[in-house]
């Protein structure tokens, strides 16, 4: 146990120091100075969100942007009020699209982005989420952010619902996580490979998408949003990925069951379905996470030391994630136990895909058999 937990805690000096400080608070998009504001289609794929899809388009609609701005909406056959509530809002910026049902092939929420894109004549596509609620100055952010350093790509992940007990334990983690896999600092480095975006909220150059072939190139990705993102990058075009608290997801995750099936439903495809993947995974996670405080609780002499020095190092690097959802940071001491969750949803995904379920997201069925071409660094 001794030369495990010193393991450990050498994995801990590496990415404090050199994995891309992914522990690091940000980075975060300055407020936009008055300048050029190219004409933005809004795409917004939407299937059964009428519970949020009032405040999310008002909030597009009242953007103050200096430039021409349409909301094109895409009712993915839903089978609530969706699309009703949306054309109710009479507003002449807005255009509401019934989506037709996705070929063989074509993930249901890309099919959908894929007609918004079609219908679109902007150079700026901003791909939302029905379920988000912007700031008004969000827009020209972006925008400013994209023409300022000529990017291809600019994305933020939106601040997540951490409302009930299960959000506030678990969603910070699910950002924190996705920060260790995906360095921002790495994606931000045109000379590093690592490319990520988070599909809430993603302003890409209706060029430098035309360039990889559009969103069809993009069709039976599972991971759409860091296989856009991967696709761009390797195409020479520049990416940005940041925070935000200027756009909020309205969607809960009430209980803990609802935050696994989250995780569940992709996490197997993020390994790219491979066993192999999946078995390294879960020990590189359980050497890092689980085996630091198992050697303080049950080790002696320099395996208790050297796993509490894991365990500090670990909940060091989680401090600045509690920090942006607001809670104490004595919830970091918790990591293990929540990484123990991560883990067994992981594990649970790959089970599932076993069983011949796949991917099951807005009452779709996706085959075990799609892989997302570039889902990973």
């Amino acid at each position: 146990m001794s030369l495990l937990a010193l393991l450990a805690a050498l994995a801990w000096v590496y990415l404090w120091l050199l994995h891309g400080r992914f522990w690091q608070d940000g980075p975060v998009l300055p407020p936009s100075h008055p300048g050029i504001a190219p004409p933005v289609d809004v795409i917004v794929p939407a299937r059964n969100e009428a519970a949020s899809i009032v405040t999310a388009l008002r909030s597009l609609l009242d953007q103050a942007y200096a430039g021409p701005l349409r909301v094109i909406l895409v009712d993915d056959r839903s089978t609530d009020d969706t699309g009703t509530l949306a054309r109710a809002l009479a507003d002449p910026r807005l255009t509401v699209l019934t989506g037709t049902e996705p070929p063989p092939g074509w993930s249901g929420k890309l099919w959908a982005v894929s007609q918004g894109v079609a219908a679109s004549t902007a150079p700026l596509l901003l791909l939302t989420d029905a379920d988000i609620e912007h700031a008004p100055d969000h827009l020209a952010r972006l925008v400013g952010k994209v023409t300022h350093d000529h990017l291809a790509l600019v994305s933020e992940m939106v601040a997540l619902n951490c409302q009930s007990a299960a959000e506030r334990w678990l969603v910070p983690a699910f950002v924190y996580f996705f920060q260790l896999l995906y360095p921002f600092a790495l994606v931000n480095d045109r000379t590093s490979r690592v490319a990520a975006a988070a599909g809430g909220t993603m302003l890409v150059r209706t060029e430098a998408l035309a360039g990889i072939g559009g969103i069809a190139s993009l069709h039976d990705a599972l991971i759409d949003d860091v296989t856009l993102a991967t696709r761009l990058k390797h195409a020479g075009g520049g990416i940005w990925l940041g925070h935000t608290r200027q756009a909020i997801s309205r969607r809960p995750y009430p209980g803990a069951g609802d935050i696994w099936r989250m995780v569940a439903r992709t996490a197997f495809v993020q390994l790219r379905m491979s066993w192999a993947l999946l078995a390294a995974c879960l020990l590189g996670l359980g050497l890092v996470f689980l085996l630091p405080p198992l050697a303080v609780l049950f080790g002696h002499g320099a395996a208790r030391l050297w796993g509490a020095f894991g365990w500090a190092a670990m909940a060091g690097s989680f401090v600045p994630s509690l920090r942006r959802f607001g809670l104490s940071p004595w919830r970091a001491a918790s990591l293990p136990l929540v990484a123990a969750f991560y883990m067994a949803a992981t594990l649970g995904s790959a089970i599932d895909h076993a069983r011949g379920l796949g991917v099951r997201w807005k009452d779709r069925a996706y085959t075990p058999a799609t892989r997302p071409d570039g889902a990973a660094p």
